[in-house]
């Protein structure tokens, strides 16, 4: 039998207790780890979260943490979840499940004691991988170990009736490919994907934008993004797609998933205000991708050192950043520019205006229209002469005079 082995997690004492608790109410392997966790240890990558499955219902498993003097919090009381919190850790436990009904977004679900069941209704083979306390790997499925030392991503079981159950597993399908997938993808699921895509109509918004920048954020995703594009999925959850070129080249420069998605589009603010609204995406997210299509104007690899501070002072280090980033993408050959534009992008911070109101008032200027023009006028010279640090009283008295004569 597979064990875990080396996973400082799962000797851990907030695991042991929370372990142990489950099992003082439900008896020796009740619980056991599920998912993620499992699926990590055995690639040898990073374990984020640690689920646990178990054949208690969740009363009995929000009593079991209590009586341990552990923190309950009913997280999802009506799909069986629970979390516990030891040591300032939460641990998601989740009863045994079965599927009554799907529509393709939401499922009824029943609770069950039956290990295979709740395996029959996950994804795929590599995340229906559970493990005991002592770290024994059970896979139902009888695959799920198989795939994670190939980096496969297959479906449980037939991979349309999984799709038809929750068409948000089309992206994940994906997305997991990005992130653990390794080869040719699964040419069964691929299939599936394309030929179900537009049920994809029925997911939310959020679902969609979260998924996508997830997959973004992948160490490569662009494999996958190919196979997105070459399928019609990309087509389907992102419309607005440019054709991948400016993507392939741009995704090896940042893994910043924002970066990568703002070359997947045009730059165009105000195509991307509306591609955010139906996307739902975080307002800075949005902010960041306009800011970047606007500076990006005012980026040219070959452009003087003042010339870029001139842009980060009007634009802001990231968005002229983000601008340098398009273009280097745009330009591939143009490596050593690029990384001297995002150096002073980055470190250089814009001084204050120096002058204002004030000083105006000081030469006789009463407040009022003519104050923001002079200002300005004030502005545009200082900024274009690079922000000279001196000189501020003589420069404005000059813009003065002539108004006075």
């Amino acid at each position: 039998m597979t064990a875990l082995t080396g996973q400082p997690w799962l000797q851990a004492s907030s695991t042991r207790a929370v372990m142990a608790a489950l099992e003082a109410a439900g008896g020796p392997g009740c619980a056991r780890f599920v998912g993620g966790c499992v699926r990590n240890a055995l690639m040898g990558k990073p374990i984020d979260d640690i689920d646990i499955a178990t054949v208690l219902k969740p009363d009995q498993t929000e009593a079991a943490i209590r009586a341990a003097d552990l923190k309950a919090v009913p997280t999802g009381i009506a799909h069986g979840t629970v979390t516990a919190v030891a040591e300032r850790t939460p641990f998601e436990i989740t009863t045994l499940r079965r599927d009554v009904t799907t529509d393709g977004r939401n499922a009824t679900v029943a609770f069950t004691d039956n290990w295979a069941e709740d395996a029959a209704r996950r994804d795929f083979r590599l995340n229906a991988l559970y493990a005991d306390a002592e770290g024994r790997v059970f896979d139902p499925t009888g695959e799920g170990v198989g795939d994670a030392a190939a980096g496969r991503i297959v479906f449980v079981g037939d991979p349309e009736t999984r799709i038809r159950e929750d068409y948000l597993r089309i992206l994940r399908f994906f997305r997991f490919f990005a992130w653990y997938g390794r080869g040719e993808m699964d040419a069964a699921g691929l299939a599936a994907c394309e030929a179900l895509a537009p049920g994809m109509t029925r997911l939310s918004a959020e679902r969609v934008s979260k998924e996508l920048m997830k997959l973004l954020a992948a160490p490569d995703p662009r494999p996958a993004l190919r196979a997105m594009s070459d399928s019609g999925v990309l087509g389907l959850a992102l419309p607005e797609a440019v054709p991948l070129d400016l993507f392939e080249a741009m995704a090896p420069l940042s893994d910043d998933p924002v970066v990568r998605l703002m070359s997947l589009l045009p730059a165009d603010e105000r195509l991307i205000v509306e591609v955010s609204r139906r996307l739902r995406l975080a307002n800075a997210t949005r902010d960041r991708l306009a800011d970047a299509a606007i500076a990006a104007r005012d980026v040219d690899l070959s452009m003087g050192d003042p010339a870029v501070r001139a842009a980060v002072y009007r634009h802001g280090g990231r968005a002229v950043a983000d601008g340098v980033l398009r273009r280097w993408a745009e330009a591939p050959d143009r490596a050593d520019d690029a990384r001297r534009l995002l150096a002073i992008a980055e470190q250089w911070a814009p001084p204050s205006m120096p002058v204002g109101g004030r000083e105006l008032a000081r030469l006789g200027v009463d407040p009022g229209p003519e104050t923001g023009r002079l200002l300005k006028a004030f502005e545009d010279s200082w900024v274009s002469d690079d922000f000279p640090t001196e000189g501020h009283a003589e420069r404005l008295a000059a813009l003065v005079s002539p108004q006075r004569g």
